[in-house]
């Protein structure tokens, strides 16, 4: 049996040869950890494919499909990500879901088009360009990684931790379902919450390592049994569901390729490379892994790649989850092999209905609870970036405070967008792209387009597991 890193310090020592994130661990540690993934991960992965399907006016059977394809999809992703076929993947713990820049665009790509299965297939055929166009754009884009600091990479993953939270907070008090009803903040909603992300909380400060590292688990059984104890979790769909869905490819018919959502949809991707690489360096500072260009290229390879199959099996866009980034920070388990676990219970879920029922089942406020922990991991490990940025400089300092400003734009004066042209809209109408979007211009303006240096993180000193402060662990390029 393989022996693991301390849990407080992920650095090798004299009798472990095998970087952690390269560590195999026991089968039963790895389903259970896996399974603590997909927990996590699933609430995020099937909001997607329920938003897009109830705004283009799908059937339920339709809905349901989609939720299958999905899910299917995701396990496949993250097992090329994290294990990692020819110049694909980046061999960490990444887990793939469908990103969320996509689903403002593909929702006006969709209605465009008249709704229903024919907007899905103008859709997909988007879809399916971006996915090539960023399979191949990879390794130029990995080259421009210098470009993109951690002034850059810091506030983008601050913004998307910052974006995502409302998210958690509104699972808490319901369900974005049950906006507008005297149901939705609840204040036994907000208690399951509460009591949902204490208990997390309470495992993590008096539990051992190993309990401490399936909180989040624990914590959503723990939720959900009191919940369907005190009558609130309804277990139907599982008994209605079937045992065995397969998802076949173009199951809507032949995607249709037309030039404006192709457009659109090369837009997001360019944020979604941002966002991957972000994430990928987000996870090298967690299991303080080297992260070079290739490693960039061979995340965004599989991002590409997961986009087509994604287009062919009637799903969408995809992208590294911040959640779950921000799970292996809490846990500090950080074996890639675990997510190769997480993608083969994915799988199953997407060829067996009735487990995702069972899934399904967690209530929203459980989630909530347990998301809110996540996410704001996430919007930590941006500010432990953001660390290594001299933000005593004015102008870092701006580039942190206007994108922030500019992410918090479309949740609180939406009616503003409403006035845009459609295919800028598309683009504009999402906290973490026009915050990344801002992040990079004002980098570009500030420190690129000037003789000014910026500071980079020293990946070689992280990899040995040294400081990485700004006078220490960063260069000047």
């Amino acid at each position: 049996m393989a022996r693991r890193i301390p849990r407080q310090s992920p650095r090798r020592t004299p009798h472990q040869q095998v970087h952690p994130v390269d560590e195999l661990l026991p089968l039963p540690r790895l389903a259970l950890y896996g399974l603590q993934h997909v927990l996590a991960f699933y609430a995020a992965a099937v909001i997607v494919p329920v938003l897009l399907g109830n705004a283009l006016g799908l059937s339920r059977e339709e809905l349901v499909h989609l939720i299958n394809a999905d899910l299917l999809t995701c396990g496949i992703a993250s097992i090329v990500q994290a294990l990692g076929v020819w110049k694909v993947g980046a061999r960490l713990p990444l887990v793939q879901g469908v990103t969320f820049t996509a689903v403002s665009p593909m929702i006006a790509i969709g209605t465009g088009a008249g709704g229903g299965t024919a907007g899905l297939l103008a859709v997909y055929g988007a879809v399916i360009t971006a996915g090539i166009a960023t399979f191949l754009f990879a390794p130029v884009f990995s080259k421009l990684a210098k470009y993109f600091p951690p002034v850059v990479i810091g506030t983008i993953l601050t913004i998307i931790g910052i974006t995502l939270i409302p998210v958690a907070l509104q699972d808490a008090a319901g369900g974005a379902q049950l906006i507008g009803s005297p149901a939705y903040g609840d204040p036994r909603n907000l208690a399951y919450a509460l009591g949902t992300l204490l208990f997390i909380l309470a495992v993590v400060r008096i539990g051992k390592p190993f309990l401490g590292s399936l909180a989040v688990l624990l914590g959503l059984v723990a939720g959900t049994a009191v919940a369907w104890f005190l009558g609130d979790t309804d277990f139907g769909a599982v008994h209605d569901s079937a045992w065995f869905g397969v998802t076949t490819p173009f199951h809507y018919g032949m995607p249709r390729f037309e030039l404006l959502p192709v457009a659109a949809m090369l837009v997001v991707m360019l944020i979604t490379m941002v966002e991957t690489t972000g994430d990928v360096y987000a996870i090298g500072e967690i299991t303080r892994k080297r992260v070079d260009g290739d490693t960039v290229a061979r995340a965004l390879r599989a991002d590409g790649a997961a986009t087509v199959l994604g287009g062919v099996l009637n799903s969408f866009p995809y992208v590294a989850f911040a959640e779950n980034i921000g799970l292996v920070r809490m846990s500090r388990v950080m074996s890639r092999y675990v997510v190769v676990a997480a993608g083969v219970f994915m799988i199953v879920l997407g060829l067996v209905p009735k487990a995702g029922g069972l899934v399904a089942a967690i209530p929203h406020p459980v989630l909530g609870g347990a998301a809110l922990s996540m996410f704001g991991m996430v919007a930590a490990v941006g500010v432990q970036i953001l660390a290594k940025a001299d933000l005593r400089e004015e102008r870092n300092a701006l580039i942190l405070g206007v994108s922030l400003g500019a992410a918090m734009l479309p949740s609180t004066v939406g009616p503003f967008f409403d006035r845009m042209p459609d295919g800028l809209r598309t683009v504009l109408d999402s906290g973490i792209t026009l915050g990344a979007l801002t992040a990079i211009a004002l980098n570009l303006l500030f420190n690129v387009f000037t003789t000014r240096t910026a500071m980079e993180i020293d990946w070689d000193r992280i990899g040995e597991g040294g400081a990485a402060g700004p006078p220490s662990g960063a260069t000047a390029r």
